[in-house]
C-alpha cells in the first residue's frame, strides 16, 4: 500500500483559534450552512494544538488562526514577513523535490496571502513540479499579484533510454528528449500573474536566453493539471515549452480565467479545453481545441481544417471551492453556486464569485494518519471535509451522505484503496455534494469501484431521494466533481473493475482524468512485451474507466485512457459531454485480448448504451498506439445506438499516435480509419450525417443554430 506522505524536517503540532461568526459574515456575502451547535463542531473548534515552523522551508503563519490546522505540507507565503529572495528559495526547494517526483508520495500546497509579490527589478520565477498546488488566499484573483512567472517546463529524458522505453530524467536539453507529455498532477488558482522579464534573475532551468527574452509564462502541462481563476497580465501564455525540443504536450484545462493583454499560444498541445474565460486571442490548434463559454474564443467555421469547437455558452457550471481569508486573517472556504448559460469569468470587477461561505471551523481537516471511522463520524455530524496534502490509505469507504457537504483536497491529496475497498461513496441523488481536488488510486487487491456517486440503480422517473430535497432543487444544485483524478497502476500495482461510477441523477463533472497507467515504477519484467507490457496488462487490471447510469449528467472536460474494455460507458438519459479525450490501451498482447464477446475487434472508447434515446457530445478525440502488438485493431472509436435522432455526436476525431495500431472507423462504421500509414487525424463533424469525400460530415443548419 502507499505510505503516508511526511517531511521529517517539520515538527508538526497544530493550532486552531475559534472566532466570531459575526465578523466573518460582515465580510462575505452568501450564507453559511450547517448546525453551529452540533457536538462535532464544538469538539472540533475546542481542539487546541500548537505549531513550529521548519528551518529548511520557512512557514510564515505559525500559530495563526486556522492556518496550522492545514498541516505541515501547507506552506503559507506572506509578503509582510518574507523577502522576495526567501519566497524564491522556498519555491525552488519544493520544485527541486518535486520536479521529477512523478510516482512519489510527497504532496504540497503553497498559498499566497493577499498582497503583491516580486517586482519588475526582482521578479519571481516560480516552477511547479509534481503534486504541487499554488493558490492565492484572496477573495478574488486580483487580491494576489505575482510579478514574474509561475510556470511548468518540459521534462527532459536521456534519448537512448527513452528509445528503450525507459524514462531517465536529464538536465541536458541538447542531447535529451524534452516534452510535457508526462507533466501531470499540479495546479494553479486564484491569483494574478504580471509577467515580468526574467533576465535579472538567476538561472531558472536551461535555455535561459529563450525564457528571459520571451515575455511569456510557460504552462507546458498535460492531463490532471488545472489552471483556475488566474489573471494573466503583461505578456503571453504559452501552453507549450518551446525552449527545448521536441516539446510535445497533451493537455489540458483552463477555467474561470482571463488573458486579455496578450495572446494564448496553443503550440504543440494535441488537445485543449477552455471554459468560461475572457481572452484577447488564441493562436494555434493541433487535433482538438474546444472553447465553452469563452469570450474572445476563435471562430470555428473552418472546422476541421482548423479544429476549433466554440460554443458561446456553458449550459451548466459550478466553479471549484477555494480557500480565502477575511480582513482579520481568518480562513474560509468559498463555495460557488451552480450557474446556467454562462460565459466569461465569475470574478469580474473584483466581485466575489456568487455562492456561499463556510468558515474553516465547520470543516474536519484530515491528515493521512486519521482513521476512516473518525472521518465518517465527523461527516455524519454535518462537518465538511478537507484532506490536507498527503497519501491516505483507505481501508473502508468514506461515506458522504448529507446534502451540500463539501469535500476538498489540498496539494493533490491522494486516497489509496486498501484491501479492495471503495475509497469514496456519495449518497443516492443528494443535492449539492461537492468533491474537489482529489486523486484516487487503486490498490493491489481489486476494488469494484474507486468513486461511486450513488449506490443504487438510478430512478427512471428522475425523482430525488436521500435528503436532497425536491428535484428542482437538485437540478439547480447538482452534485459536482472538480479536478478528480483516478489511477490504476503507476506508483504501485493497482486493480479496479470500474474507476468512476455515477448512479445519481443531475450530476456535474468538471475536469476529470481517469487513467490506467501506461508507465510506472511497478518493476514489471521488461523482457515480456514492450517495457513490461505483458505483465502490466495482466496485473494492473481496469475494465472500464467511467460508467454513467444516472440521468441528466453533464460533463465539462473528461479524459479517460488505457482501460481494458470501454473507456466510457454511458447508460443514462439526457447526458451532455463537452470535450472528451481518450487513448486506447497500448498493451493488448493479441487481438483476442482486445475483442468483444460478439467477436468485434476492440472496444469502442466512447460507448452510448443501446437503450439511450437522448445524449449529446461535443469535441472529442480518440487515439491509438498499439506498441505491444502492431497487428491489434479497433473497429471504431465511438459506438452509439443506430437510428436514434436524440443521440447527437458532434466534432469527433481519431488519430494514430505515429506508431503501430489501427482504428477502422470513427463512429459506427462512419469516417475513415487511421493506422501507421494514414495516421490522421480523421474527422466526423456530426453524426448522424452524410460523410464527405474527406471523411468529414457537413454540419446542418440545426447544429449551427445550437452554437
Amino acid at each position: 500500500s502507499a505510505a503516508s506522505s511526511s517531511l521529517s524536517t517539520f515538527i508538526c503540532l497544530l493550532a486552531l483559534v475559534a472566532y466570531s461568526l459575526a465578523t466573518q459574515q460582515s465580510f462575505v456575502t452568501g450564507t453559511n450552512t450547517g448546525n453551529h451547535s452540533s457536538p462535532a463542531k464544538q469538539k472540533h473548534q475546542s481542539t487546541i494544538l500548537l505549531a513550529a515552523s521548519s528551518s529548511e522551508i520557512p512557514i510564515s503563519k505559525a500559530s495563526k488562526d486556522g492556518y496550522d490546522l492545514l498541516g505541515q505540507n501547507v506552506i503559507v507565503i506572506d509578503s509582510s514577513s518574507m523577502t522576495t529572495n526567501q519566497i524564491q528559495t522556498t519555491f525552488d526547494k519544493i520544485w527541486e523535490k518535486q520536479r521529477n517526483n512523478e510516482m512519489g508520495t510527497e504532496r504540497y500546497s503553497l498559498l499566497f496571502q493577499p498582497g503583491d509579490y516580486g517586482t519588475q527589478k526582482e521578479p519571481l520565477t516560480i516552477k511547479i513540479g509534481y503534486y504541487t498546488e499554488v493558490a492565492g488566499l484572496g477573495p478574488n484573483p486580483e487580491s494576489v499579484t505575482v510579478t514574474g512567472t509561475i510556470e511548468v517546463y518540459n521534462r527532459c529524458f536521456e534519448a537512448d533510454s527513452y528509445g528503450e522505453g525507459k524514462f531517465i530524467p536529464t538536465d541536458d536539453t541538447e542531447e535529451g528528449l524534452c516534452f510535457a507529455l508526462n507533466n501531470f498532477w499540479r495546479s494553479i488558482s486564484n491569483l494574478s500573474i504580471h509577467i515580468a522579464t526574467m533576465s535579472n534573475t538567476k538561472a531558472s532551468q536551461n535555455n535561459n536566453d529563450c525564457r528571459s527574452t520571451s515575455n511569456t509564462n510557460f504552462w507546458a502541462t498535460s492531463q490532471a493539471s488545472s489552471m483556475r481563476r488566474v489573471d494573466i497580465k503583461g505578456g503571453d501564455l504559452s501552453l507549450m515549452d518551446y525552449c527545448s525540443s521536441p516539446g510535445y504536450a497533451s493537455g489540458g484545462y483552463i477555467a474561470d480565467s482571463r488573458a486579455t493583454t496578450g495572446k494564448i499560444m496553443n503550440g504543440s498541445q494535441q488537445q485543449w479545453f477552455s471554459r468560461n474565460m475572457e481572452i484577447k486571442e488564441w493562436h494555434g490548434a493541433v487535433w482538438n481545441q474546444a472553447f465553452l463559454g469563452v469570450k474572445g474564443a476563435p471562430d470555428d467555421s473552418d472546422y476541421p481544417s482548423i479544429p476549433f469547437t466554440t460554443l458561446k455558452k456553458t449550459p451548466l457550471s459550478r466553479e471549484k471551492p477555494f480557500l480565502f481569508v477575511d480582513p482579520n486573517d481568518r480562513l474560509h472556504v468559498r463555495v460557488p453556486s451552480a450557474q446556467t448559460e454562462t460565459s466569461g469569468i465569475t470574478w469580474a470587477d473584483g466581485a466575489l464569485t456568487p455562492g456561499r461561505t463556510i468558515p474553516i471551523t465547520e470543516f474536519f481537516v484530515a491528515k493521512p494518519s486519521d482513521a476512516v471511522d473518525d472521518i465518517n463520524d465527523m461527516l455524519n455530524q454535518e462537518m465538511h471535509l478537507i484532506f490536507t496534502p498527503g497519501v491516505y490509505d483507505i481501508d473502508k469507504s468514506i461515506l458522504v451522505q448529507n446534502a451540500n457537504t463539501v469535500v476538498l483536497g489540498l496539494g493533490q491529496a491522494t486516497l489509496t484503496a486498501i484491501d479492495g475497498c471503495v475509497p469514496l461513496v456519495l449518497g443516492d441523488n443528494i443535492a449539492g455534494i461537492i468533491v474537489s481536488g482529489i486523486t484516487i488510486d487503486a490498490g493491489a487487491i481489486e476494488s469494484p469501484v474507486l468513486l461511486q456517486v450513488g449506490t443504487t440503480t438510478p430512478n427512471t422517473n428522475n425523482e430525488s431521494s436521500g435528503g436532497g430535497g425536491d428535484d428542482d432543487h437538485h437540478l439547480n444544485n447538482p452534485t459536482t466533481l472538480h479536478d478528480l483524478y483516478f489511477r490504476v497502476g503507476g506508483p504501485h500495482i493497482g486493480k479496479a473493475d470500474v474507476s468512476l461510477e455515477v448512479n445519481s441523477n443531475n450530476v456535474l463533472m468538471d475536469h476529470v482524468w481517469v487513467w490506467r497507467a501506461d508507465h510506472g515504477v511497478e518493476n514489471f519484467d521488461k523482457l515480456h512485451g514492450f517495457e513490461g507490457d505483458d505483465e502490466r496488462w495482466a496485473t494492473n487490471t481496469g475494465r472500464i474507466g467511467v460508467r454513467v447510469n444516472g440521468d441528466n449528467v453533464t460533463v465539462t472536460g473528461l479524459f479517460v485512457e488505457h482501460y481494458q474494455e470501454h473507456q466510457l460507458v454511458w447508460n443514462g438519459q439526457g447526458g451532455r459531454v463537452y470535450f472528451y479525450q481518450s487513448e486506447l490501451p497500448y498493451e493488448p498482447i493479441a487481438q483476442e485480448d482486445w475483442m468483444m464477446p460478439d467477436g468485434t475487434n476492440g472496444w469502442a472508447s466512447y460507448k452510448v448504451g443501446n437503450d439511450v434515446i437522448t445524449h449529446e457530445l461535443w469535441s472529442a478525440g480518440v487515439y491509438c498506439y498499439n506498441r505491444n502488438n502492431p497487428d491489434v485493431v479497433t473497429e471504431h472509436a465511438f459506438e452509439v445506438p443506430a437510428d436514434t435522432p436524440g443521440v447527437r455526436m458532434n466534432r469527433l476525431c481519431t488519430k494514430n499516435l505515429s506508431g503501430p495500431g489501427s482504428i477502422l472507423s470513427v463512429i459506427n462504421g462512419v469516417g475513415e480509419g487511421v493506422d501507421n500509414v494514414s495516421a490522421g487525424p480523421k474527422y466526423v463533424t456530426e453524426y448522424p450525417g452524410l460523410v464527405s469525400p474527406f471523411g468529414e460530415v457537413k454540419e446542418n443548419d440545426e447544429s449551427a443554430d445550437q452554437k
